[in-house]
């Protein structure tokens, strides 16, 4: 069906909630005055292709009595295409940068503790996408003027529910030691030093490390159980 915010919907957006709706679904419903993009029996259903902070007062008004989850789409590999003047798409090349299951720590910074509320659960899907650039000269200076004008769903290549806090805390390598800092992580993890430290972040606001002491000047974590 035709859903009232679909004018404005992105290619990822509409590619993402066909692979995640179940069967019989609705999509782009009013519920208590918010658009939810998929309705599926008592479940409401958010794709978050932008920051997860900007949900934060739908969340905040809807969790008390609605279940809801949260799909958050990782790009496990991202391939760039330039488009010129014409829009005529260039040479397909893959991103080095990789995205992994911890990558959701980078958009749960913004409010870690709402994973803690009942009626949430989190989806992350690793996927491989396809970002489209154009040049505009002013802008994106770090890309010397190349800025991101869309993307689009290749695959989707796993998925991972995460019902409680304690589910994400399973995200951590096995590899990782009893008592780990967040540069043990980002090694053993590989990952960037940064996501390490987000998600060390997230799981202390969830309760679920707790500091060890340090290192020299690094703080050591554990986990709590």
């Amino acid at each position: 069906m035709s859903g009232i915010g679909s004018l404005n919907e992105t290619a990822l957006h509409a590619a993402l909630k066909s692979s995640v709706a179940p069967t019989g679904s609705s999509f782009e419903v009013d519920v208590d005055g918010y658009v939810i993009d998929i309705v599926a029996g008592d479940l409401l259903i958010e794709v978050q292709t932008r920051s997860l902070g900007k949900l934060k007062p739908k969340l905040g008004a809807l969790l008390p009595s609605h279940r809801m989850r949260l799909v958050v789409p990782i790009a496990e590999r991202r391939y760039l295409v330039k488009l010129g003047e014409d829009g005529s798409a260039g040479k397909r090349r893959l991103s080095p940068k990789r995205g992994a299951l911890l990558s959701v720590c980078a958009e749960l910074v913004a409010f870690p503790e709402l994973l803690d509320h009942d009626n949430l659960e989190l989806e992350i899907l690793l996927t491989d996408q396809v970002e489209f650039r154009s040049l505009q000269p002013g802008k994106a200076w770090r890309r010397r003027g190349w800025v991101t004008v869309g993307r689009e769903l290749l695959s989707v290549n796993s998925r991972r529910l995460l019902c409680r806090p304690g589910d994400l805390l399973a995200l951590l390598p096995d590899a990782l030691p009893d008592v780990f800092s967040t540069a043990d992580l980002a090694r053993v993890a590989g990952v960037p030093r940064r996501l390490a430290q987000q998600t060390a972040y997230c799981l202390r606001r969830l309760k679920l490390l707790e500091t060890a002491g340090k290192s020299g000047n690094a703080v050591l974590y554990r986990a709590v159980h």
